[in-house]
């Protein structure tokens, strides 16, 4: 097990943002995160799993402990009949498995491409975009216990999928490393398009649901048009991708776009932002709100975290002060 010490961050995330760790450990299957976690425990260090990097913003003085970075790897089709049911491990790129998945004609998380990060962290934030979350596929996750270091499953309702949400984000929160996800998506199935953007998206461009590829395409091209898909030449996708989420409320806020949702009616965060005096490309010192969608908080360049947590703040006060209502953010916070 090589332990590296005082590893650089920042370019492991997308938003570019973080000091070093003081202990680094590149885990490469089960037993290395295993063993990486009781070389932390033995010498009373913290440990913080790490996987794409693309919803987390971490402090400026870094992580003073054990930073375990998942790379485990490799994409097992375990059957095929009416439904695919395919095992990713943790450390595969999500975007790279979407690519597969349409590529092979499984549908069911099409909707979901351009999306960065890893497939472990997908069931953690029960990801999803233009109508589709990792839920709707999922079968079950493989995670190791950290307080047994047994390798345990989960079917998906014991996943406890909710908004942006699941046991392993909420209830039991660093209790398990996820090692790999089972996915059950339809043979030869259709795109579920459920989002009306991208519905027109695909009818002006004349694209057909049952092409996967033409769906997956449209996708992305939306999600370029937002800044939401990694480009080095953008400046604007130097992000955490959506910083907040959409916010339930039990009544709908007069003239607020508002959604069907479980307990109330859903609004849309980027909406509340604007409305309450935040434009597209608002500055703040380094970092600021991307010029293509209000969503996305940017790293303009030399960011910080403070300066990142400075401009959360604002806009929590002010859309509280506005609206009454309160923004929470998406990404995991250690700043």
């Amino acid at each position: 097990m090589n332990v590296e010490e005082n590893v650089p961050l920042a370019p492991l995330t997308t938003i570019g943002i973080g000091g070093p760790a003081r202990f680094f450990i590149r885990a490469a299957n089960v037993d290395d995160v295993r063993d990486a976690l009781a070389w932390a425990r033995e010498r009373e260090q913290r440990a913080f799993i790490l996987a794409g990097g693309s919803n987390l913003l971490l402090p400026d003085d870094g992580f003073d402990g054990l930073v375990i970075h998942l790379d485990l790897r490799g994409v097992f089709v375990e059957s095929e009949d009416e439904y695919a049911m395919v095992k990713v491990a943790a450390g595969e790129r999500w975007d790279n498995f979407v690519k597969t998945a349409v590529n092979r004609g499984w549908a069911g998380i099409e909707c979901l491409s351009g999306i960065p990060g890893s497939t472990g962290a997908t069931p953690i934030q029960n990801v999803g975009a233009y109508g589709q979350d990792v839920s709707e596929t999922i079968a079950r996750v493989e995670a190791l216990d950290r307080t047994t270091d047994r390798v345990v499953w989960f079917t998906n309702e014991e996943c406890r999928f909710g908004y942006r949400s699941s046991l392993f984000k909420n209830v039991e929160r660093d209790r398990y490393v996820v090692v790999s996800v089972t996915f059950r998506l339809k043979r030869g199935g259709t795109a579920s398009v459920k989002y009306p953007e991208l519905q027109r998206y695909i009818d002006e461009h004349g694209i057909s649901l049952d092409d996967l590829r033409g769906v997956r395409a449209s996708v992305i091209a939306i999600r370029k048009r937002k800044g939401m898909v990694l480009d080095r030449n953008d400046p604007d996708t130097r992000s955490d991708g959506s910083f907040f989420m959409n916010p339930i409320v039990p009544a709908p806020i007069p003239g607020a776009p508002h959604y069907p949702a479980e307990g109330g009616v859903k609004l849309s965060a980027a909406w509340l932002i604007e409305h309450a005096g935040f434009a597209k490309g608002f500055v703040h010192g380094n970092v600021g709100i991307s010029t293509k969608h209000t969503l996305a908080i940017i790293n303009r360049g030399g960011g910080t975290a403070a300066e990142v947590l400075e401009l959360v703040r604002m806009i929590q006060d002010r859309v509280r002060e506005t609206f009454g209502v309160e923004l929470q953010p998406e990404p995991v916070i250690l700043a």
